[in-house]
């Protein structure tokens, strides 16, 4: 089923090309269906490149999924046109009032920085307050995990000594959880941050199941409330070149970074990197939208169900 983005959405063309089916808002008013609705808050700075792959992401599924992208009011991005924010995407302020099946916090590139420093902390943290009531379920990814787990359950994220870049394999703790369902035993994801939430002080609070891990990357993927907030640690929306990408981008401003980990073949910059995580990405969003989401999200967002 499709995506349905607007109509105009320079990557509405990319998602086309890969035979993914995108609905415009013109054939989307002609559907008598309920589609689910998801707002994603994107934080990363090449946002282009984010809509990109989450789109990617969420559009393996039989359900027809409406996203609307959104954005603090309180940062001005650096990497991305003003005129694309603001023509594509809604501040905060203008959704506050609507509610949503599930909502996506992404990462940030403010890893390093003390969340109280981060100038959009104070909105970000009336946003998460927000989800607890007008969202079914919300999906936080790699520093949007450290965040949501820092706001909701008071655990900091601590420093690494170097930067944890690359491919990563993980097992799964218990696979009778819907979320890991048709995981293999063990599965790769990409990593790429210099700070972790502690897998101790994780397993030390009740309210907080770890679904998957790793022995090099630490925890990957947890959930609290039943689902309500799910937290995964990496990047797996990724896509083949986003890790040869920021190496190189590293590279060339002459950064001490290390060969992204299980990455290129031969571990060979000029080699062309293995895609290894695609079919538990496409999984983990699958899962995540229809047994934390469709499955236990109202038909009616606003009350009764209206059956006229």
């Amino acid at each position: 089923m499709p995506i349905r983005v607007q109509n105009d959405l320079p990557v509405k063309e990319i998602l086309e090309q890969e035979n993914i089916f995108v609905m415009d808002e013109y054939r989307a008013a002609h559907q008598q269906i309920r589609p689910i609705s998801i707002g994603l808050l994107n934080l990363m700075p090449l946002k282009e490149d984010t809509e990109l792959q989450i789109l990617r992401s969420l559009s393996n599924t039989p359900l027809q999924v409406d996203v609307t992208f959104v954005r603090v009011s309180s940062h001005v991005s650096k990497n991305t046109s003003t005129s694309h924010i603001y023509k594509f995407y809604e501040s905060f302020e203008s959704i506050k009032n609507k509610k949503f099946d599930g909502f996506i916090i992404t990462g940030a590139p403010v890893e390093q920085m003390p969340f109280e420093e981060v100038d959009y902390w104070e909105e970000l943290k009336e946003i998460m307050e927000w989800t607890k009531t007008n969202v079914t379920s919300t999906l936080h990814l790699c520093w949007g995990a450290q965040a949501g787990i820092y706001y909701h359950y008071g655990i900091d994220k601590v420093m690494l000594s170097e930067k944890k870049f690359g491919v990563f394999p993980h097992h799964v703790r218990d696979r009778k959880i819907p979320l890991v369902r048709g995981f293999d035993d063990i599965f790769y994801a990409p990593h790429s941050r210099h700070t972790e939430v502690p897998l101790k002080e994780l397993e030390a609070d009740d309210r907080i199941r770890i679904l998957a891990d790793s022995d090099e990357a630490g925890v990957f993927l947890c959930m609290a409330e039943e689902g309500k907030q799910v937290f995964v640690m990496g990047h797996p929306e990724y896509d083949r070149m986003t890790l040869d990408t920021e190496y190189k981008r590293d590279c060339a401003k002459g950064l001490d970074i290390q060969i992204p980990v299980n990455y290129y073949p031969n571990n060979n910059p000029d080699n062309k990197p293995n895609l290894l995580w695609r079919s538990h990405a496409n999984t983990l969003y699958s899962n995540w939208l229809n047994y934390y989401v469709y499955q236990v999200t109202p038909y009616n967002l606003y009350g009764a169900p209206n059956f006229s």
